[in-house]
């Protein structure tokens, strides 16, 4: 698979990765900065100081890689890393929130209604559904003001309710199409005073990273994507995108995904 470039964009580019130290966000972090176009990679997670993956971008990239402690779940958290990365780059021309929360210690998908719980449910659309939200709303700022940008947040085809027929992992499913709806209305706003900017929800398919692992079982080989390879798909969607695919919901290989 040939390297993914950013050819849509006007150069050089600010990127920003949200959730960048593992999995898809740090694979995002890896292959944009082989990209000759893109100046800065701004990486931010709960502790970037301990992730192995930006340590051994950084020692490749140097001065173009530029980390920030961001906690989807503390406003004051995202607060405290908009003002850093504003003091950094001049703009980003593209943002994707990668964080997402399916499973944790004692947080799992729900088979069934008896397994629902509020605890869960809070947990889960803190992560999925109003932090990539609470992301928009303190770095919406760095977006161009005309120039061609991308505010995307990776979804999952499971938050679609039109495509829903096997039920069960409510908090997962409930979140995500919650996050979908804060995306589509971040379609409408934020062009208006950043007028270039494209605002998506993606799916990246079935990646082999920690989130997914418990359910790879009956995942055929050929539909399970190393975080490598997803990378570069889902930069290849982002850098097709045009203009009338604002407010869009879109697969790892470009189709749209009903809401």
């Amino acid at each position: 698979m040939t390297r993914p470039s950013l050819d849509s964009f006007d150069p050089p580019v600010n990127v920003m990765i949200q959730g960048a130290s593992r999995g898809i966000g740090a694979a995002l972090v890896r292959e944009l900065a082989a990209c000759p176009d893109v100046r800065r990679i701004v990486a931010t997670s709960r502790d970037p100081d301990a992730s192995p993956a930006l340590h051994g971008v950084g020692s490749e990239v140097g001065e173009r890689l530029i980390t920030a402690v961001l906690d989807v779940t503390d406003e004051a958290s995202i607060a405290a890393a908009a003002e850093r990365v504003t003091g950094a780059v001049e703009s980003l021309s593209l943002i994707v929130n990668c964080a997402g929360l399916l499973h944790d210690g004692g947080l799992g998908p729900e088979r069934r209604l008896s397994e629902v719980s509020p605890d869960a449910l809070a947990r889960s659309f803190a992560v999925n559904a109003w932090g990539p939200l609470l992301v928009a709303k303190h770095f919406a700022g760095l977006l161009p003001r005309r120039e061609r940008a991308v505010f995307a947040s990776i979804s999952a085809r499971v938050g679609s309710i039109e495509d829903n027929r096997l039920g069960g992992w409510y908090a997962y499913r409930a979140s995500k199409a919650a996050q979908n709806m804060f995306t589509r209305n971040l379609s409408i706003e934020l062009p208006r005073r950043h007028r270039g900017t494209l605002v998506v929800a993606l799916h990246p398919g079935t990646v082999d990273t920690d989130l997914s692992a418990p359910f790879q079982s009956r995942v055929p080989d050929e539909q399970l994507f190393d975080s490598s390879r997803a990378a570069r798909q889902l930069i290849g969607v982002i850098d097709g995108l045009a203009a009338a695919d604002n407010g869009g919901f879109f697969a790892w290989d470009g189709q749209r995904i009903p809401w």
